[in-house]
């Protein structure tokens, strides 16, 4: 009788999280994939962090809004894979309404953040390449907290509307979610009221943010590569932001993909959508410390004086 799959139309105080729907059979494949990309992304970020607070030459703009994504990327990834990781290891599939809940809003307002600090950093290469006489007095202390606030105050003014519409939706279907993690398609859809709405502002919210983003972003570039055109030392500051668009890349991609194959992929098997949609939040957290590590000389020289303090050389790099 406490069983929920026999009782599909009974109200419940939680849902039930799958996991990777017909692939329940082969937990302990995900679970090390998903163990050891969790320990790689708090190992690689939590040096990138240490790196930063310990060396005064890494305080400027541009590794400020860097520390702001490792913060951002650790509490998107610590909010679904402990969770994906009880539900292997421990077989604990139910999760609270609440704790759910608050799941989906970390998740999708991080989500936000993120795409906003790949913005501010693409601003940031755009006025160190553009108006370099002016970068300090354009990129000061207090333009710096704004921006941090102006990206906090939009994911909340996206996430709170979206949070009351999914909370107020009537639960009384079966409670189970075919996924990893609450995830916002996928819990409305056991609602009995039209999750329409806040589908659709879902969907708006989200293309809005991601596409001002995108174009704001892709018109830096194109500024900034009006500018170095023909000039060599601008273009060689201009290299520099190879990094960024990596993690860009690592981002979008990964986001675009997954938000498309949940929206319009009805061709696509469903462990194939959730995959990628664990892959969006995991693989992105994971790859970035590396990527910032291994191709920006002052992090990773930083690391190498950090990790070998004896033996450092800085004509090693």
């Amino acid at each position: 009788a406490s069983d929920p799959f026999s009782h599909p139309n009974s109200r419940s105080s939680s849902f039930i999280l799958v996991g990777v729907p017909s692939l329940e059979a082969f937990p302990t494949c995900l679970d090390i994939l998903f163990c050891s990309g969790y320990n790689i992304t708090l190992v690689g970020n939590g040096v990138v962090l240490l790196v930063f607070g310990l060396d005064n030459s890494l305080r400027d703009p541009i590794h400020c809004f860097l520390g702001r994504l490792v913060v951002i990327d650790v509490v998107m990834v610590t909010s679904i894979v402990p969770r994906m990781l009880s539900m292997f290891w421990l077989n604990s599939t139910e999760i609270a309404y609440m704790a759910c809940f608050v799941q989906m809003f970390l998740l999708h307002s991080t989500t936000s953040e993120e795409s906003g600090v790949l913005l501010a950093m693409a601003v940031d290469h755009y006025v160190a390449i553009c108006h370099p006489l002016k970068y300090q007095a354009i990129l000061n202390h207090q333009t710096l907290a704004q921006i941090g606030l102006a990206i906090v105050v939009r994911a909340l003014l996206f996430m709170v509307p979206l949070t009351g519409m999914v909370t107020n939706l009537p639960y009384c279907h079966s409670p189970v979610v075919p996924h990893s993690y609450c995830e916002h398609m996928a819990v409305v859809k056991l609602a009995c009221a039209d999750p329409r709405p806040s589908r659709l502002y879902s969907v708006a919210g989200s293309s809005l943010i991601v596409g001002m983003d995108m174009a704001f972003t892709a018109v830096s570039y194109g500024m900034m590569l009006k500018t170095v055109l023909g000039k060599k030392l601008c273009w060689k500051a201009f290299s520099t932001s190879g990094c960024h668009i990596c993690v860009m890349l690592l981002y979008y991609i990964p986001g675009i993909a997954s938000t498309s194959a949940q929206q319009f992929g009805s061709g696509i098997s469903m462990h194939a959508q959730v995959l990628l949609a664990d892959l969006y939040l995991t693989l992105p957290t994971m790859l970035n410390p590396i990527v910032y590590s291994m191709r920006t000389k002052q992090i990773h020289q930083a690391v190498l004086k950090m990790l070998f303090p004896g033996s450092f050389m800085p004509d090693m790099v």
